[in-house]
């Protein structure tokens, strides 16, 4: 048997095995839904977070979803930085930039007394990593049905789809179809990768999309009081959130962008010098 038939056919075994694989050994989501108005910093080359959305973005986060979810990537001089969520020219140096004091001061982070050794806490500074809501992944988990909450610093990277998959998981709760036994603690989303044929009583070739959760729809309506005056919808949180954490997770992205087409326009330009340079020297020279 030659190379190429050899290699075709273990190439034709291993598609037939994927394709005799039970239903039940598979995980199915529903296409994730369109963003109202997409998200600003998704362009390739010319994309920028919209500093506004990841401003409501923070208080989302703050107010909602910091109550279970740590950011042990994250500190609160970051918030200052360049291009992120708060950052002014003003206060180029974000440790000291006093918006960011001023938020890390209004949150009580663990520490030590120095002089007993028992544990206390203190207003955070803005070298302070985010506040976790939990000392402890065992506290986490047993604060949540035996699940941790995943840490959020770089969720948008982790999960396809990335924020489109955050927004719309968070908008995609909905009341599971007749035949789904939802078990205790846990909520359906079409959204959510999972396996739910042992679940599901209806016709085998018929089984809905999504998984459970153990996170309870969150983000309703103006639960969150956003400071320009943005009417706080459930789209509108679950999109400025989205954009906070698309952020976090790579918060030099509008800096390799600029560097990406400070580059091309170099190259452009390399290239033209070349370009003329070779026509100069090899004008009178016959090839």
């Amino acid at each position: 048997m030659g190379r190429n038939t050899l290699i075709a056919a273990l190439s034709a075994a291993l598609a037939l095995a994927g394709l005799s694989l039970p239903a039940s050994a598979r995980t199915t989501q529903a296409e994730l839904k369109p963003v109202p108005g997409g998200f600003t910093f998704e362009q390739p080359v010319f994309g920028r977070f919209d500093q506004g959305s990841l401003q409501r973005g923070y208080k989302v986060y703050a107010e909602v979803c910091s109550s279970c979810h740590a950011m042990d990537l994250m500190y609160y001089r970051n918030l200052c930085q360049q291009n992120g969520p708060f950052f002014d020219p003003k206060h180029p140096n974000s440790n000291e930039a006093p918006i960011c004091k001023a938020i890390a001061s209004s949150i009580k982070v663990p520490d030590v007394d120095q002089d007993t050794g028992d544990a206390t806490q203190r207003p955070a500074t803005a070298a302070d990593k985010f506040r976790n809501p939990f000392p402890n992944k065992i506290a986490a988990a047993a604060s949540n049905g035996g699940a941790a909450p995943p840490d959020l610093s770089v969720m948008a990277r982790a999960r396809e789809g990335g924020p489109q998959y955050i927004y719309s998981l968070l908008t995609g709760y909905v009341s599971p179809p007749a035949g789904l036994t939802v078990p205790a603690g846990k909520y359906y989303t079409p959204y959510f990768p999972g396996d739910l044929g042992s679940a599901w009583t209806g016709a085998k070739d018929k089984v809905p999309q999504g998984g459970f959760i153990s996170m309870p729809f969150q983000l309703s309506p103006d639960r969150v009081t956003f400071d320009d005056g943005t009417k706080s919808t459930t789209d509108q949180e679950a999109k400025d959130v989205a954009t906070f954490l698309a952020w976090t997770a790579e918060p030099k992205q509008t800096e390799r962008k600029e560097a990406g087409l400070a580059v091309m326009i170099y190259l452009l330009l390399l290239a033209g010098v070349l370009y003329v340079s070779y026509r100069t020297i090899w004008r009178n020279v016959s090839h």
